[in-house]
């Protein structure tokens, strides 16, 4: 037997054990645990990770480049970088605004990024941890999003960028953060991780989100609209963006050369970098101070087969969102549903609701859970009320909050979702909207 043979062998094996152990799933039966999120694949995925597994290479190789260029054509863009995480991928990009190389629009600690705290904590973090302010504003309920109102009066001489998510696949209203960020010469960051596949019509034309910006995130964490396990990924239309976030990624490097690559440029051993001797090896050449962010290449093998089916995917996100909504009208008058942000066309997460004045959101979400459907909170709520911010609290400096975040502390008080990924059925859905109803009459 060749190795082509044992190959082809093991692969044939692997599809028939997913198909058989994996794959069969026995129909809904209410009670039934339902998750807010789940993994959906098949044999494709599983047979992928086994193919990477047998080369052994383990570090990014093909399935990373396959990945990387079948992504950003999805998309649309012109660049991306595949990372660990999408927490990896925010902590990428923001560092990707801090580089010497941007000149005078770097950003340096104590400037100023415009942000909510109605959110999940990673998108924050990469500017504290560098020494950057973020300035919060609040968010807009039903939406979810930034309140672009604020935007104006968040502003200082300090300023020189916005970063913000996509709340749970709604996206926010980027024609007026656009403009805002052109108007200022602000960097805009796109947090996509729980927007993959969502998309806004500015200007007459349809982009996905994460791609309107300098920069745009994901994260491939199980949850979300795709995964690899873990996984993450950042991209860029801008060449200079690219170059540094390729830099930042592996290690901080000036080589643009792949593992296991030498040379590609042909001046390895002849150039002057800063005060080394000259030339030093341009591998281990240092022109920012980076990470190792990088996925496996067993991770990317994985997201290949997942980006085939992604389509499908948003399409029953959208399906599953729709049906709950019409299912649930008939408790407008105890829960604010959704809805959507103008212009866009959402691939969304999760299905988000506020209980009104007089519902008690933990005896809803008591019975909700009880009755087997499983229920989440706006991530962080309101990011400044946690821990994390005990100290900053205490002395009043590393953070600026403009305005009083009243409907942000809303949703830290009053909202919960659901999930609406693409493995439910219209069954489950059904269940789920009967006990959020039963919850709402009752709480």
């Amino acid at each position: 037997m060749t190795e082509k043979d044992a190959r082809e062998a093991i692969l044939s094996a692997v599809k028939s054990y997913c198909d058989t152990y994996h794959n069969q799933k026995p129909p809904f039966q209410e009670g039934q645990r339902i998750p807010y999120a789940s993994r959906v694949y098949d044999s494709a995925e599983m047979v992928n990770l086994v193919d990477s597994a047998l080369e052994f290479w383990l570090t990014a190789g093909r399935y990373t480049e396959q990945f990387e260029k079948k992504f950003a054509e999805y998309l649309g863009v012109r660049y991306c970088a595949l990372v660990n995480s999408g927490s990896s991928a925010n902590l990428l990009a923001f560092s990707v605004l801090t580089s010497p190389l941007l000149g005078d629009r770097r950003v340096f600690r104590g400037d100023e990024v415009i942000t909510v705290a109605a959110g999940f904590p990673t998108t924050v973090t990469p500017i504290i941890q560098y020494g950057a302010v973020p300035v919060f504003v609040d968010v807009t309920i039903p939406q979810y999003n930034i309140d672009v109102s604020m935007l104006e009066q968040a502003l200082s001489e300090k300023t020189k960028a916005v970063m913000v998510a996509h709340t749970l696949g709604n996206p926010f209203d980027l024609k007026a953060v656009k403009a805002f960020c052109d108007k200022h010469n602000l960097w805009l960051i796109e947090d996509n991780c729980d927007a993959l596949g969502s998309k806004y019509t500015l200007d007459g034309k349809e982009y996905f989100t994460g791609t309107v910006g300098d920069l745009g995130t994901s994260s491939f964490y199980p949850p979300h609209h795709m995964t690899m396990g873990e996984g993450g990924a950042v991209y860029t239309n801008n060449p200079l963006l690219n170059k540094i976030m390729r830099s930042i990624r592996d290690w901080g490097r000036d080589c643009s050369c792949a593992s296991g690559q030498d040379n590609l440029c042909g001046h390895r051993f002849d150039r002057q970098y800063g005060e080394l001797p000259f030339g030093y090896d341009h591998k281990y050449v240092y022109s920012h101070f980076g990470y190792n962010l990088k996925a496996t290449d067993m991770q990317a093998a994985v997201g290949c087969a997942q980006l085939e089916k992604f389509p499908s995917f948003v399409e029953r996100r959208k399906h599953n969102f729709a049906w709950l909504h019409k299912a649930l009208e008939g408790v407008s008058d105890k829960l604010i549903l959704p809805v959507p942000c103008e212009n866009a066309d959402p691939s969304w997460f999760g299905f988000i609701m506020t209980c009104r004045d007089g519902v008690d959101r933990k005896k809803v979400v008591d019975y909700v859970e009880k009755h087997g459907v499983q229920t989440r909170m706006l991530f962080a709520g309101n990011l400044t009320k946690h821990p994390c911010f005990d100290e900053m609290r205490k002395t009043g400096e590393g953070f600026r909050i403009v305005g009083d975040l009243k409907e942000t502390d809303r949703i830290m008080n009053q909202s919960f979702w659901i999930g609406v990924y693409p493995g439910m059925t219209d069954e489950m859905l059904d269940y789920m909207a009967k006990i959020v109803t039963e919850a709402v009459q009752t709480a």
